[in-house]
Formats: C-alpha cells, structure tokens, sequence
C-alpha cells in the first residue's frame, strides 16, 4: 500500500531566538553578528505582510548599532559601509 505524502509546513521561525545582544549587536543564539542568517529570515517572515516597513525597522537597527559599536570601539570598529551591508544590503527587493 503506497501513501502519499502528506505536505508538511514550515514552522515560523522564532524570532525571539535570535535577537541581538546590545551594545555588541551579536546574536543571543548563535553569537554571529547580528542579524545572522535566521534572524534575516525571522525578519522577513514577519514583514512578509508588510515590507515597506522592514528596511524602516531595519534602518533603526542600523543608527542604533553604528552608535553603540562607535561608541564601544571608536578607533577600529566597523565602519559605516560595512554595517550597510550586514543591516540594508541584504533584504531583496
């Protein structure tokens, strides 16, 4: 007797599993900087209803983090480029 399969359905990601830790804008879960990989795509999944809204909760995130990590390491620390492309660089569009 064959069956079919049934269709299975991803689960949301979590998006509380993986949030930055601040100052540092690491993420709690994983320590990559943050937003790491799944928390990209927690992100997208909840804007999915709403993208114009995630590059604004994304820009935020990018004025928040470019002034703690100045602040934290004024002299050698990411530069403004280089967080472009880890917070506005990545979502498509």
């Amino acid at each position: 007797m064959t069956t079919t399969p049934r269709p299975t359905t991803r689960p949301a990601p979590d998006p509380a599993a993986h949030t930055p830790v601040r100052p540092l804008w690491l993420c709690r879960t994983c320590a990559a900087p943050w937003p790491c990989g799944p928390a990209r795509l927690a992100l997208l999944h909840r804007y999915a209803h709403d993208r114009p809204a995630l590059p604004h909760h994304l820009t935020a995130a990018y004025h928040e983090a470019l002034r703690d990590l100045t602040t934290l390491n004024p002299h050698d620390g990411p530069t403004p480029a280089d967080l472009y492309r880890r917070f506005l660089a990545w979502p498509p569009t």
